[in-house]
Formats: structure tokens, sequence, C-alpha cells
């Protein structure tokens, strides 16, 4: 009934690959074709399954394998990417999903990963870790404030007065440099400043740099995505100095007033944070609703669910020993960590 295809990297099908993915309901960002550029450019092997009928696509499943020593071998969708999963009607979707499985068997990986955002009616195991959080936006800065929860608002209010201000491009170094001490306080690996071009050639139209300063010294920075009325602050973080200047509350309102009167927007994403952890709590101090992210799974050679979380006792030590590096040595191996960390 249904054609399965694969598209490469040349394909002249892209297009109607991403006029597919911008008409379905179900759709994210993490769905167009753009993210196949990307994760081939670290060296991951992608494997865009689309299916057609009548030679018209009726449903997509970008998937990559990412695969080393350290971490394991999965074939997943998407790395990067908090979600995934087959889009379209739901045979279309089941069978994107057997093929999934298949692929997964011939290549002898450890486990196959559907990052979905909704729950899904098929013989996968599913496991919930992450929330998403969104909210509306209203139409102007002071019902905007209004909206968020007494105590954040408060935080907020104290920002603004911090004599902080913000500046909108797509200049790379500054938020390279913040973002990158940010996670290394964290004790997390940073990706590669390459990394971070790429997206922003790919989707050049869709990503976005808003950078907090104080005295012209980067304070905060956040990349965002914008899609179908949604902005998405996807990498960010701040210096140490961020939280005593409360930056990073006042970079998310002011995206958020930008997002709605700038560019249009109704929906924030706040995207996906770990149940019980701290990003977690404080996203809901901002009034925003947990939506749980049903994520699925298919075994292959795997005897159990991996456990990549950064709450995994075996990560501990190196979790600590991290946050100690310098930052230009933490810039210089990170990258060859985190593009397995998808």
């Amino acid at each position: 009934m249904y054609q399965l295809n694969t598209l490469t990297l040349t394909d002249k099908r892209r297009q109607d690959w991403d006029d597919f993915v911008y008409a379905s309901d179900e759709s994210t960002f993490f769905h167009l074709s753009g993210w196949q550029d990307i994760i081939a450019s670290v060296g991951h092997k992608c494997f865009y399954l689309y299916a057609t009928q009548a030679n018209t696509i009726v449903g997509v499943l970008p998937l990559a394998r990412v695969k080393s020593r350290l971490f394991g071998d999965a074939l997943v969708s998407t790395p990067f990417c908090v979600y995934g999963g087959a889009i379209g009607s739901e045979d279309v979707k089941r069978f994107l999903e057997s093929s999934a499985q298949q692929l997964a068997t011939k290549l002898q990986v450890q486990h196959l990963e559907l990052r979905n955002q909704h729950p899904q009616d098929n013989n996968l195991q599913t496991r919930v870790q992450h929330a998403n959080f969104s909210t509306s936006l209203a139409d102007n800065p002071e019902q905007i404030l209004a909206a968020v929860k007494k105590k954040q608002r408060a935080v907020i209010r104290h920002s603004l007065n911090e004599s902080l201000h913000y500046t909108l491009d797509s200049s790379l170094d500054d938020f390279y440099q913040t973002y990158s001490q940010s996670v290394r306080n964290l004790g997390t690996p940073v990706f590669s400043k390459a990394f971070f071009a790429k997206i922003l050639t790919t989707f050049a139209n869709e990503a976005e740099i808003l950078t907090v300063r104080k005295d012209n010294q980067a304070i905060s920075s956040v990349l965002s995505f914008y899609f179908k009325g949604q902005v998405l602050p996807y990498y960010g973080g701040g210096v140490e100095q961020a939280r005593q200047l409360k930056s990073n509350d006042f970079m998310y309102y002011q995206l958020m007033c930008h997002a709605r009167l700038n560019k249009h927007c109704q929906q924030f994403d706040f995207g996906r944070s770990k149940l019980d952890s701290g990003a977690y709590s404080y996203k809901k101090h901002w009034g925003m609703q947990a939506t749980e992210l049903p994520y699925q799974y298919y075994l292959v050679t795997a005897d159990e669910l991996p456990n990549l979380s950064p709450n995994n006792p075996k990560y501990q030590l190196f979790i600590k020993l991290w946050k100690k590096l310098p930052l230009g040595f933490s810039q210089w191996l990170g990258p060859k960590l985190s593009k397995y960390l998808g």
C-alpha cells in the first residue's frame, strides 16, 4: 500500500519532505530535513525514511545512528533533538515504525529510540523520563508578565532593574563563550562552535541568538528556533554572574515579548526537562504545565533500556571532574564527546 523511501542529502524531494512537515499537525521543528545536514556534519549516518502513496509523501520518520564505544549504538529519532518519531496517519506511522524496527535489526544496533511528543498506539516499550513545558503568549509585555507565577514574576521585575540590555543577532562568539561556560559548570560536554554555525547556516530564517549584556559584557545567551507560530529557546545559559543578576530570567522574558510582538508567535515552547530535576522545578515556577514525553524503544541486541541520564551513578565522577576543567580545555574536548550524547 505504501512505498518506503530514504531521503538523501542531495534528494530533490527534500522540499516535498518539508512541505509535508509544515502541513502536518503533529510535526515539530525537529522533523525538518535540515537536521539531516546538521547530524551528518558531525559524522552520524542518517536514514530519513518517508512513505509515499501515488508518489506523494504521506509520512516521514527521521532517523540517525549514534554509535560509540562509551555510550553504545542506537538508531534515534532524532539525535540532538527533544522530539522525533513518525508523523502521518495512524497506519502510515505504524508502517514507518515497523520499517524502523527492521532497519534497526538489520544494522544490529542495541536499540531503536523514538522521541515522541505524544503517546502512540503501538507495541513498542514506552518510558517517561522527561516533560515538556510550554505556554501561550499574551498580546503584550504586561500581560505576558502577569501570566507568570507571582514568585517568578518578582524575579523578573528584579532583573528589569539590573541595567541589563539585550541584542538580537546571529553572532556566535559571545553566545558560544557564554553557553560553553554554562554547560561546563553543569558538568556537560559542549558542542563545537562549528556545530552551532551549521545550525545557523542551515536554519538561517528560523534560528536567532538573543544575548543579554551588562556593561557590554555578555552575561546570558540563548539560541532559539521559530516554527509554525512557536518560539523554542533551545541552547541557552549564562556565566556565573547570571544567577546574581537574574539575567536568565530577564532573557527568557524578553524572548517571550520579542517572539510575540516581532515574530507573531502564539506559543513559547520551553523544551524538555528531566522529571523532578532543577530545570523541571525552574520551569514550573513560570506557571507552565508539564506534559510528559512518551519516548519509545525497541530493543535489538540490548537486554534492557539504556540509561544515559546524568543521574546515572556511573557518570557522577565524570560530571564532578568535568565541572573543574578549564573552559578552553572543555571547549576542545567537549565536542569529541557531545556528538555521541545526542
